[in-house]
C-alpha cells in the first residue's frame, strides 16, 4: 500500500525499508534503541508482522519507519517510530502512525505501545493509559 504526500509517500512493502537508516536513527538518536544490538534489530525486523517507510519521492531516501508485531488476528504492538528532525513537522508522524494502526490489517486490533515523550501524538488516536485489566512485567525482574 503505497500512501502519497507530496514530496513524501508513506509504503508497507518490507522490502523497500532501509535497514541501515533505521538502524543508525535507532541505536544514535533513539531513547529507547540503544538497548538493543545490530543483530537484535534484524532480528526484529525479520520478524515484524508490518513495516511502514516514509520515503521521499523524488530520491527514495527513507526518512521515516514504524514497526509492529501482532497475533495476526487480535492484539499488536507499535515500535520504533520515527521521523528524521529534517522531515518533521508536515504531520509525517501522524501519517505514519495513522498508516500503520488505521489503514491496514490491523485496523480493528487492539494496539499497545511504550512512549516517554509523545503521548499527545498516540492520544490522537485513541492510545490511553491501561484500564486495571493490564498487567506488564518490566526489565529487571530475578532471571534475566
Amino acid at each position: 500500500m503505497i500512501i502519497s504526500r507530496d514530496p513524501y509517500e508513506l509504503d508497507d512493502d518490507a522490502a523497500r525499508i532501509d535497514e541501515d537508516a533505521a538502524w543508525r536513527f535507532l541505536s544514535g538518536e533513539a531513547y529507547w534503541g540503544r538497548f538493543r544490538t545490530r543483530g537484535d534489530f534484524s532480528a526484529q525486523l525479520a520478524s515484524a508482522w508490518r513495516v511502514v517507510g516514509v520515503y521521499e519521492t523524488a530520491t527514495g531516501r527513507m526518512v521515516g519507519f514504524a514497526r509492529a508485531v501482532s497475533d495476526g488476528v487480535a492484539i499488536a504492538y507499535l515500535a520504533d517510530v520515527y521521523v528524521l528532525p529534517e522531515a518533521r513537522g508536515r504531520g509525517l508522524g501522524k501519517e505514519l502512525v495513522r498508516t500503520m494502526i488505521d489503514r491496514g490489517p490491523g485496523a480493528r486490533f487492539r494496539w499497545a505501545l511504550h512512549t516517554a515523550d509523545a503521548h499527545e501524538l498516540y492520544r490522537q488516536f485513541g492510545f490511553a493509559p491501561p484500564d486495571d485489566k493490564y498487567l506488564e512485567r518490566p526489565y529487571g525482574l530475578p532471571g534475566d
